[in-house]
């Protein structure tokens, strides 16, 4: 009996040894689908950042990681957080450094640089189908380092109604703005707290040269010019198509488009447009990169390949307003209404890198003080 009993003890001891070791497999198993159910790609972006969320989840399902998008204000205080944490870098790849902040990013060391050209995408007939071929598009460029994902271009827009209604011929220059007939017409927006404020200063200054561009500056003052804190308070409170006072306002080229797109009502033609006149428009190219230090530096190398796909440069046009990087893109029919300004100004890189923040400031005491 006692014989028994220890042959049957045994026997239990060994049915639960394997019952312990199976767990233990499983629980392996799980330990492991969980750690790889944590990959995470850290993203830093600017507040205007946007992409159809079937795309970020089909990257996601297919890159096998977890996209964490932080958006980080303007581009401007993106960078500086990044400047900021380079100790212990918060995000693995970063989008929305343009061509003003390139030079500025890459003397903070704060960008990685990738070990080979990221691939190109191909566009297949039938998507070339679908929208207006781009092949007259510029070729567009950044610093080693970024590489580009879209490009706009930031210039007056005008109300047409107000314009028809007044029977004022628009301005055809710069100068024309600091004239009498078109006192207290224009709104911009302050350079030192919005990016396309800053992109209009540097249009100018890329132009007419610094002292002559604050020489306008102060006629601009003097002739009524109304100072916006962004582009969201310039366009949607002070531009008269929105009910405002000022029918003349600094955006983007895209803007009509945009006004189209969004109409509640169908409109075969925008009521703005847009009014390139010469050292008024400044051509912005914003890209993406690695940050030092980062992790997930393969997922993050995808995730740029991503951004310069057919799927994401068809997608950012109505998202963003800009236009796509890849000049082999067609642009979506909405942007028909966007008018590309034959010319653009702008001071070189590295006189933006050196003197922007000088720039900004002496602004601030020609316009405001």
């Amino acid at each position: 009996m006692e014989e028994s009993t220890t042959r049957m003890t045994h026997r239990i001891e060994k049915w639960l040894l394997k019952v312990v070791a199976r767990l233990g497999v499983l629980s392996a198993f799980a330990l492991a689908g969980a750690t790889a159910h944590a990959a995470e790609l850290r993203v830093l972006t600017h507040a205007s950042f946007a992409l159809p969320k079937p795309l970020l989840e089909q990257f996601e399902k297919e890159a096998g990681v977890t996209l964490r998008i932080t958006k980080a204000g303007d581009a401007g205080e993106m960078l500086n957080k990044l400047i900021l944490t380079r100790a212990n870098p918060i995000a693995d790849v970063v989008f929305g450094i343009d061509n003003v902040l390139a030079a500025k990013a890459l003397g903070a060391n704060v960008l990685d640089t990738l070990d080979a050209p990221v691939s190109k995408p191909t566009v297949k007939a039938s998507s070339m189908a679908s929208g207006m071929a781009s092949s007259t598009a510029p070729a567009i460029s950044l610093p080693a380092g970024l590489v580009p994902v879209d490009y706009g271009y930031v210039t007056l827009n005008y109300d047409k109604a107000w314009f028809a209604k007044k029977g004022l011929a628009l301005p055809r220059s710069l100068d024309d703005l600091a004239q009498p007939a078109y006192a207290k017409l224009l709104v911009v927006q302050n350079p030192a707290t919005s990016s396309p404020g800053n992109a209009f200063l540097l249009a100018t200054i890329g132009a007419m040269g610094e002292d002559k561009a604050f020489v306008w500056w102060a006629r601009m003052r003097a002739n009524g010019l109304t100072v916006a804190k962004g582009w969201s308070e310039a366009y949607y409170t002070a531009f008269t198509h929105s009910g405002g006072a000022q029918p003349l306002v600094v955006s983007y080229a895209s803007s009509p488009a945009a006004e189209v797109f969004y109409s509640k009502t169908k409109l075969s033609e925008p009521p703005t447009a847009s009014l390139s006149l010469p050292g008024g428009v400044f051509r912005q190219v914003e890209g993406v990169a690695l940050v030092k230090g980062g992790k997930e530096r393969a997922a993050a190398i995808r995730f740029i390949e991503f951004l310069r796909s057919p799927a994401v440069q068809q997608g950012l046009q109505t998202e963003m307003w800009m236009f796509p990087a890849e000049a082999a893109v067609p642009r979506v029919e909405a942007l028909r209404h966007a008018v590309e300004p034959a010319t653009h100004d702008s001071p070189v890189p590295q006189a933006i890198a050196a003197q922007n923040v000088q720039w900004v400031q002496r602004w601030t005491k020609v316009v405001l003080k």
